[in-house]
């Protein structure tokens, strides 16, 4: 079987309601297994579209962290970009001002030129990225900045954004927004991980139940009855 996507999910669950209702309909049908009453598989369609449903709310709280998040980190580089433009005209040594600057490339992702012309016919090097991007790790060179510019005591911006008290601030907004989007990420994780035990679990899933639903309705009318082959085209996939 093809593996499902997200609207195969759905389109599981949706189909169970849709085995549901026509096998309630056969007369015969009385199955020796608890699982495969009508009345459970209904009890199970109910959970798993539950089930959807809290993946979704976790899915949308954690694309609204990382759209946070971005808002966050918008103006990140342009600051660092600001406070290198002061601190070069403060007269620091070199080697202080190297770090700083060091610190604001990485911040900005910066590339390396490739070394050589390729020759012909061959492939172009690709370009080597000087800078460490996860926003974890620009947070943390942006805490490096912050804690340079402690020991620079002539660092003493007007511009309130610019202020350290202010830029430790800001920098602990990036991290409660990283820690926001990775905290809904693992409680996402979790749901998703609840939603495949449901439907995928080998024997006791949505996708095992429903298989022998079909089963239990082609041994009481016949394989090639017009009662199995309409239970037999409504469709579930699974996991590879």
């Amino acid at each position: 079987m093809s593996s499902t996507s997200e609207v195969g999910h759905a389109k599981n669950v949706a189909n169970l309601q849709k085995l549901v209702q026509q096998i309630s309909v056969y007369t015969l049908y009385n199955p020796p297994v608890p699982e495969l009453a009508v009345a459970n598989l209904q009890t199970l369609y109910n959970t798993a579209t539950a089930k959807l449903t809290e993946v979704e709310d976790k899915r949308n709280a954690n694309k609204n962290a990382i759209a946070l998040r971005q808002t966050a980190f918008e103006n990140l580089k342009a600051t660092c970009t600001r406070i290198i433009n002061r601190l070069e005209i403060l007269g620091l040594l070199q080697g202080t001002l190297d770090q700083a600057k060091s610190l604001n490339r990485t911040i900005q992702g910066g590339k390396k030129k490739p070394a050589a012309t390729p020759e012909e016919g061959k492939e172009t090097p690709k370009t080597v990225s000087t800078s460490r991007q996860s926003f974890t790790q620009q947070t943390d060179n942006f805490g490096i900045l912050i804690q340079l510019l402690t020991t620079v005591s002539a660092y003493a911006p007007d511009e309130d954004e610019l202020k350290l008290a202010n830029l430790n601030t800001y920098k602990d907004s990036l991290v409660s927004a990283t820690q926001t989007v990775d905290q809904t990420e693992a409680e996402l994780n979790i749901k998703l991980m609840e939603r495949d035990k449901i439907l995928y679990t080998e024997g006791t899933g949505l996708y095992t139940i429903a298989q022998n639903a079909k089963k239990y309705v082609k041994s009481l009318y016949g394989a090639t009855s017009p009662e199995y082959t309409t239970v037999s085209a409504i469709g579930f996939t699974t996991r590879k």
